[in-house]
């Protein structure tokens, strides 16, 4: 691969003067897997050979500004690059703090690459002569597409390898060798806290084309087990063959997170990220509600029977808000509603705008509908799925495809009709809204009207 893909230019910058006090740097990690696999990186990290530690933030800084980053281990960052020593981690203790981290210029190539975790991301490449060294074969594994780790006797010592052996098979569609496979599922995961399960489940949710081949590699190692029991009563919960003919709620799920995955290209993070776990946690409720009921498997309720499950999930990975958005509460929202949809197109001839201006007060209906139609198609048979489209379209035609309609009558209103702060002028305002939201009040002046008609009906 002859081209110089964005970032390579400055690295290359980077790499002669290194070049110049006798050394070498070389560009390691993700960022070399990605462009062998012809994808695009953003961030880029350098090793620095044959360099004393001391010396780097001198001749780094032409380069722009020089941010060191760590505390046990100098790394430095100049925009998107990280630049740092070869460096020899030994195991302190238990979880992923436990490591002492020492810095060594004079290691070999093939020495530093040994304690990356997986072949693919022991490769590196040398940007002024855009050659790879690739001491553990890991284009080979590329090439034949396995998932095989660098080092069997140390690769146990950070669990957190085995989240990453999910998201890494799920985007790229790797198989995991069969040593890879024992190792990971003989390793706890007790020790892990919830911000780094989120991190790799996150990367598997929002940047696998097809994540449900981590999850069904996640059931297979034992992740599922000792992570998620929520997840885990989905196994071999039954579903009503006319209406699931694809198995279990947990081959459901799969399908239905696949789905949802392809439905989330134009929305900004916080929603990306409402909408496929809503994927995951939509059916929670089932397995407590699933019952044999006048000769069919029916799951009664299970929308609201399901926000608990939903909680506890969200729990374990503490997610509550990102970039200012309210993750969890929209998340509940669709679990608790994602049958709605589909219902309200069955009596489409009969609903009034009221029932979409109310629902939107408690979910997302944008996201509503992307999760109801990635449900209705995450089965197999033939099922028609245009109620979901319909519900988008009246949706956005009133106007509350993304929030309800801003009441039209506020408090400093009543304040002006004489009305005194309190329970009262609360309850009036939430009258006034109900109206609004059943189409009798449209405009400010309608509702203040009414307000004052109220008033004086009520003395």
């Amino acid at each position: 691969m002859g081209e110089m893909a964005p970032g390579a230019f400055r690295a290359a910058d980077i790499a002669r003067a290194v070049q110049a006090r006798n050394g070498r740097a070389l560009v390691v990690g993700g960022w070399v897997r990605d462009r062998l696999l012809s994808r695009e990186s953003k961030d880029l990290d350098m090793e620095v050979f044959g360099v004393p530690a001391g010396d780097l933030p001198e001749l780094l800084e032409p380069f722009g500004k020089v941010e060191p980053i760590g505390q046990s281990f100098p790394v430095y960052k100049i925009g998107s690059i990280d630049i740092g020593l070869p460096r020899r981690e030994s195991k302190s203790g238990r979880g992923h703090k436990g490591f002492v981290v020492q810095g060594d210029p004079s290691m070999s190539i093939r020495e530093a690459a040994r304690r990356r975790d997986f072949t693919i991301n022991a490769i590196s490449w040398d940007p002024l002569t855009d050659t790879y060294e690739d001491p553990f074969e890991g284009r080979r594994d590329l090439d034949r597409k396995v998932l095989r780790v660098v080092d069997e006797t140390t690769f146990a010592d950070d669990s957190l390898r085995v989240l990453r052996a999910l998201q890494f098979a799920a985007r790229f569609e790797l198989t995991l060798d069969e040593n890879t496979r024992k190792l990971c599922r003989a390793i706890r995961l007790d020790d892990l806290p919830p911000e780094r399960i989120w991190g790799e489940l996150e990367k598997l949710l929002l940047r696998a084309q097809r994540p449900s081949i981590g999850f069904a590699l996640a059931l297979e190692l034992g992740v599922v087990d000792q992570l998620f029991p929520e997840l885990k009563a989905l196994v071999g919960c039954r579903q009503e063959p006319e209406w699931h003919p694809e198995g279990d709620v947990w081959v459901h799920t799969l399908m239905v997170i696949d789905q949802a995955r392809r439905r989330i290209a134009d929305l900004d993070h916080a929603d990306q990220l409402i909408v496929m776990l809503g994927a995951v946690t939509h059916d929670f409720g089932k397995p407590a509600t699933t019952a044999w009921i006048d000769g069919r498997i029916r799951s009664l309720n299970h929308e609201e029977e399901g926000v608990a499950p939903a909680t506890a999930f969200l729990d374990r990975l503490n997610i509550h808000t990102f970039d200012g958005n309210d993750v969890r509460t929209q998340v509940l929202g669709l679990v608790a509603h994602h049958l709605k949809p589909g219902m309200l197109y069955k009596v489409r001839e009969t609903l009034t705008d009221g029932a979409f201006r109310r629902l939107a007060q408690k979910a997302n209906l944008e996201l509503l509908a992307r999760l109801a139609k990635s449900d209705c198609l995450g089965r197999t048979g033939d099922f028609d799925c245009t109620a979901m489209d319909w519900f988008l379209e009246r949706a956005r035609a009133l106007g509350v495809d993304r929030s309800p309609p801003r009441p039209l009558v506020l408090g400093r209103h009543l304040l002006d009709l004489g009305m005194k702060p309190g329970p009262d002028m609360g309850a009036l305002l939430k009258q006034v809204y109900e109206k609004q939201l059943d189409g009798e009040v449209r405009t400010t002046e309608e509702g203040i009207a009414l307000a004052a008609q109220m008033l004086r009906s009520s003395t």
